[in-house]
C-alpha cells in the first residue's frame, strides 16, 4: 500500500496495542482482544488523530493555515482536530451541531467543549438538522473573506484522504496479530461517519487480509450506513490505486443498537460501560463505543462469535463520558 506516498503529518503514538482482555471473554465466553486507538495521544487519544495526520499532511501541502470542521456537540473528532491545529500552528473553526437537543450544562460546556474551548477553536453552533456541508462553505468563506486559506475537513475526517488513517490502522493489526501468531477471526468497531470503517475495509482488501469488519451502527439505518461505508471504502482503493479490490460482502453494519437515536444514553449503554470498565478497567464512551460494546454483548450472548477470536476496535472518547455525567451517575 505504500503509504509514505501521501503527505502525512506525525501526530499519534503507534502502534498502539493489541490487548487481551481476559475477563470481559470469561463473562462473555468469546475471546475478546482490544486495539487501543483511545491510547493514540492526542488530546487523550481517539481514532480520529490516525485520520488526522493525513488530513493535516494534505492541508500543509495545499498551504492552508485554518482547519474548519465539523460535529456534533460532545464531537471526539473537533476535540483533536483543535488539539492538532494547536499543535501545528493552524488557526481552527468548528461548528457543532445540537444533534441530540440536550441543554445540560454538563452536555453543553463539559467534556470535549471544554477541550475545544481550551486548544483555542472558534466554535459556532447550530441547531440540529442544519446542512453540515453548507455550514462548513459558510465558515470557510469567511476565513477566506479575512485573508485567510481554509482546509475543510468533513465530520469525523471521514473522506479517502482521512480513511487513509485506518488503512494504516489495519495494516497494523494484521502485523501485530502475526507476531502474536493470532489469528483474528473478526474486527468490530462502531460505525458513524464512515471512516474508520471504510479505512479497515480498504486496508484489509486491499492486502488480502480476509478479516471481515463488523460495524456496530450508531446513527444511520443499516442500508444507509453500509451504503455510505461501501462508497468510502471504495473511493479510499481507488486512492491506493485498488478501486477493484473492495466489494459490497465486504461491508456489513449492525445497526439495532443505536437506540433512541444519535448520542442519546440507554440502559444498555450504560450496562456495557460498566461490564468494560469493572472487568478489564476499560474506559468506553456513551456515544460511539459504548454501543459497539452494547452491540458486542448482545451478540456474543446470543452465541453470533461462537469458537472466534474478536478484535474490538477501541475509537476513544473518554472525555465524552463528563458530558454525560447527569444521565450516566445516577446508575453507576
Amino acid at each position: 500500500m505504500h503509504l509514505a506516498r501521501f503527505p502525512r503529518v506525525r501526530l499519534a503514538h503507534l502502534p498502539t496495542p493489541l490487548e487481551p482482555l481476559p475477563r470481559l471473554s470469561e463473562a462473555l465466553g468469546v475471546e475478546i482482544w482490544i486495539k487501543r486507538d483511545d491510547c493514540t495521544g492526542l488530546a487523550g487519544g481517539g481514532n480520529k488523530t490516525r485520520k488526522l495526520e493525513f488530513l493535516l499532511g494534505d492541508a500543509m501541502e495545499q498551504g492552508a493555515d485554518t482547519l474548519v470542521t465539523q460535529g456534533a456537540v460532545q464531537s471526539n473528532h473537533v476535540r483533536q482536530t483543535a488539539a492538532a491545529a494547536a499543535a501545528h500552528g493552524f488557526a481552527c473553526e468548528v461548528i457543532l451541531e445540537e444533534r441530540t437537543g440536550s441543554k445540560a450544562i454538563d452536555y453543553t460546556h463539559n467534556g470535549n467543549v471544554l477541550m475545544d474551548r481550551l486548544f483555542g477553536a472558534g466554535i459556532r453552533t447550530v441547531a440540529g438538522g442544519s446542512d453540515m456541508p453548507a455550514e462548513l462553505e459558510k465558515t470557510a468563506a469567511e476565513v477566506r473573506a479575512r485573508g485567510g486559506k481554509p482546509y475543510i475537513i468533513p465530520g469525523g475526517g471521514s473522506n479517502p484522504v482521512g480513511a487513509l488513517g485506518y488503512v494504516d490502522c489495519a495494516r497494523e493489526i494484521v502485523v501485530q496479530a502475526d507476531e502474536l501468531d493470532m489469528q483474528v477471526d473478526r474486527i468490530i468497531t462502531a460505525t458513524g461517519s464512515a471512516g474508520t470503517h471504510a479505512g479497515l475495509v480498504a486496508g484489509l482488501a486491499v492486502m488480502g487480509a480476509d478479516i471481515p469488519v463488523l460495524g456496530i451502527g450508531v446513527r444511520a439505518p443499516k442500508a444507509k450506513q453500509e451504503e455510505n461505508v461501501l462508497k468510502l471504502a471504495r473511493e479510499t482503493a481507488a486512492l491506493l490505486g485498488r478501486p477493484e479490490a473492495v466489494t459490497a460482502a465486504m461491508v456489513v453494519a449492525d445497526c439495532d443498537y443505536v437506540g433512541a437515536g444519535y448520542g442519546l444514553v440507554d440502559a444498555a449503554v450504560i450496562e456495557a460501560l460498566k461490564l468494560a470498565a469493572r472487568t478489564d478497567a476499560i474506559v468506553l464512551d456513551p456515544v460511539y463505543t459504548g454501543k459497539a460494546m452494547k452491540g458486542l454483548i448482545a451478540l456474543a450472548k446470543a452465541g453470533r462469535f461462537e469458537n472466534e477470536t474478536v478484535v474490538f476496535l477501541h475509537t476513544g472518547g473518554a472525555q465524552g463520558l463528563f458530558g454525560y455525567q447527569g444521565e450516566i451517575e445516577g446508575a453507576l
